[in-house]
This record gives C-alpha cells, sequence and structure tokens, in this order.
C-alpha cells in the first residue's frame, strides 16, 4: 500500500507517518521508485502501537524509541521486554531526597523484602510509591501509611488478573500495546472503582445499626 492508504487505515496523518519514519519510529517503506514506498501490515501494527504509547500511555517520543527497541531486541526475554514498558509509564520523581524520603525509601524496601517480591525497591516504580509515603508524611497524614499492607494485597490480586489478559499473545508488539493501553486505563478503572467503593462504604457507615 502506498503511504496515502496507510495513512486512510491507521487514522494518521501522512506528515505524522513521515515524522515518525525520520525518528526512527516506524521503519522506511520498501522503494518501489525513486519517490515511492510501498508500506505493509507490519507498518500498520508499528503504527497503532506507536500511537497506544504516546496517546494513552503518555510517553515522549524518545522513551517510545525506547520501548520498540526493546521490542526489535528478539534476544530480550518477554519479562524484560514488559518491564522496560511499565517502567515508562511510571512519572519520574527528582530533586534532593530529605529525611522523609529516605524514611519512606527504607520502607519501600521493607515491603519488598517481606513479601518476597522479585523486584528493585530503587526501581522507577519503587520510587514513585516513596515519594507517595514522603508526600503524605510531610503533610501530617503518615498514619495513611499504615494501609500500605493492605494495598499492596490489593495490587498482587490485580497484578495477577492484568497478566492473566496477556494469555495467548504471542506477538511482541500485541503485548507491549496491551500492557501499556492496559496500565494506564487499568491505573484510571481502579481509582473509579475505589471512589466507588469508598461513596459506598461511607453511605453505609451512615446508617443506623440494622438499617438496610
Amino acid at each position: 500500500m502506498r503511504i496515502g492508504e496507510l495513512s486512510a487505515r491507521t487514522g494518521v496523518p501522512v506528515p505524522t507517518i513521515k515524522y515518525y519514519v525520520r525518528e526512527g519510529l516506524l521503519p522506511a517503506g520498501e522503494l518501489s521508485s525513486p519517490n515511492q514506498a510501498n508500506y505493509g501490515d507490519d507498518h500498520v501494527r508499528r503504527l497503532r502501537l506507536v500511537r497506544g504509547l504516546l496517546e494513552v500511555g503518555g510517553l515522549s517520543v524518545a522513551a517510545i524509541g525506547e520501548v520498540l527497541a526493546a521490542v526489535d531486541d528478539t534476544e530480550r526475554p518477554v519479562h524484560k521486554l514488559l518491564g522496560a514498558v511499565t517502567d515508562r509509564l511510571v512519572p519520574e520523581y527528582g530533586g534532593e531526597a530529605d529525611e522523609e524520603t529516605v524514611r519512606a525509601r527504607e520502607r519501600v524496601a521493607r515491603l519488598v523484602e517481606e513479601r518476597g517480591w522479585r523486584v528493585s525497591p530503587q526501581g522507577p516504580a519503587g520510587e514513585a510509591l516513596a515519594a507517595a509515603l514522603a508526600v503524605l508524611a510531610r503533610a501530617g497524614h503518615g498514619d495513611f501509611a499504615g494501609v500500605l499492607d493492605t494495598y499492596a494485597e490489593a495490587a498482587v490480586r490485580v497484578a495477577r488478573a492484568d497478566l492473566a489478559t496477556l494469555a495467548g499473545k504471542t506477538a511482541r508488539e500485541d503485548l507491549v500495546e496491551s500492557v501499556a493501553v492496559g496500565t494506564v486505563m487499568g491505573d484510571r478503572m481502579f481509582a473509579a472503582l475505589r471512589r466507588l467503593a469508598q461513596t459506598d462504604a461511607s453511605a453505609r457507615a451512615q446508617e443506623p445499626p440494622g438499617a438496610g
């Protein structure tokens, strides 16, 4: 197919497709003449992945390039591939580490050790959790960290459900797209479910004994 048809099939404007080719996010088409190139289904799939990572995942062009490099590295195990994706979906936290941050990092490290999780507490997700705990402590809500184990237990169940949705997917592009879209939208779904459950729990707590 020509680039115009590729654009029509994917909904991606021709100038954007050319930009992705220049940035190395999309392989160039096969030249059929000096000014014409043909594209195939692999280009359609790659464009769909790029758009998903950009629009849903919110990744930068540079981060997408890193993810695609992992996709194309067939020597990289799927576990490492998925890790490359999820790490880039977590916001980075910088700045000086004050006492609260140090204590929060220690708490995260203990949590990981106690649960036997095979993950580095210094990774992006661990740092994000430590940053959240530090903010709570600075705001005088350090006691909220007492529900950390309960949250961790719920996270384990959600993670297992997430992985179950990947069963049967073998194409690396499909796996990456599922993880990126599923993680971002799953976060939103879980947040919405939490709000619904909080409202229900609050309503039940206000009911007189024996009501309902």
